[in-house]
């Protein structure tokens, strides 16, 4: 009886709406459209005050919070021991650590897992016991978004924009909040996401405007990718990521508010620009006729 060899797995075909997320990236960026989504968000509907409790105080808000982080973890550990979320490598955990006060922490948005690696490194880190780290979303993520990921994104410590003018004010005021007490809030600056694009984006101001009310710190993290050899089911390779984190960033003494706030998105912009042509060896370069200069918001 003859055994059959087994040959080598073949891959499976790229998935055709990733190769059209790709396509639309590369028209976005050709047409130096940075903060714009190359992928449909979720219908929204309107966050209204009484839908959400920002700082999670009310007694059903901390039952829901304890459970969701629960399931979050289980989830988490299970990308992990699956091969589906590679950390790599990071670097700069002291900056992490050693941070007294409340902070901002910025990330470029590549992929919606890249929260679970900011929120693995966060708890990895000393300030898990004593500090609690929030992430701003999106409205149609937090208000009907379905099944466990909703669940995910209304109870583990996010902070829902909204349309509506009453809940961002409450938003606001929870920003604040959060941060005098010493708390930090993940925010995306690039204020898009583009599925596995690995330059960092132009960005938005209203991260740095929020450190500098203030007087705290942004804390840039940026995340590199490599191809490696596994392949998921669409077809592409499943990316490691090196994690980079900087020095924090404090507001510049001698400057007006919005000053401050121009200056301080302008260094976290460098930053991330030096880590990506140091990681990739390629100098940072777009697509488009200008150089995606940085807009204001």
């Amino acid at each position: 009886m003859k055994v059959r060899k087994k040959g080598k797995q073949q891959a499976p075909p790229k998935a055709p709406d990733r190769l059209e997320v790709l396509k639309i990236i590369e028209q976005l960026e050709r047409e130096g459209r940075f903060d714009v989504d190359a992928e449909d968000d979720p219908p929204t509907i309107p966050l209204l005050p009484d839908m959400v409790d920002y700082l999670k105080t009310k007694p059903d808000s901390i039952v829901k919070r304890k459970t969701a982080y629960i399931f979050a973890n289980k989830f988490v550990d299970e990308l992990i021991r699956n091969k589906k979320l590679v950390i790599k490598k990071v670097y700069g955990m002291e900056y992490l650590n050693q941070t007294d006060t409340g902070a901002i922490i910025t990330c470029n948005h590549f992929n919606p897992f890249d929260c679970f690696t900011v929120e693995r490194i966060f708890q990895r880190s000393k300030q898990y016991r004593k500090k609690r780290l929030f992430k701003v979303i999106r409205e149609g993520n937090y208000t009907n978004f379905p099944g466990m990921y909703g669940y995910l994104f209304r109870n583990c410590d996010t902070l829902p924009l909204s349309s509506n003018k009453k809940t961002m004010y409450n938003f606001l005021m929870a920003v604040d909040t959060i941060l005098q007490r010493g708390d930090f809030i993940l925010i995306y600056p690039e204020q898009s996401l583009w599925w596995n694009y690995r330059k960092p984006k132009p960005l938005k101001n209203g991260a740095f405007k929020f450190a500098v009310k203030n007087q705290v710190p942004v804390i840039p993290l940026f995340i590199c990718m490599e191809d490696s050899s596994r392949i998921g089911p669409d077809g592409f390779p499943v990316q490691e990521y090196t994690v980079y984190i900087n020095e924090p960033i404090y507001p510049k003494a001698g400057l007006r508010e919005r000053e401050q706030a121009v200056d301080m998105r302008d260094r976290n912009y460098e930053l991330w620009k030096n880590i990506y042509e140091e990681f990739y060896g390629i100098p940072l370069v777009y697509t488009t006729e200008e150089d995606g200069s940085r807009e204001e918001a």
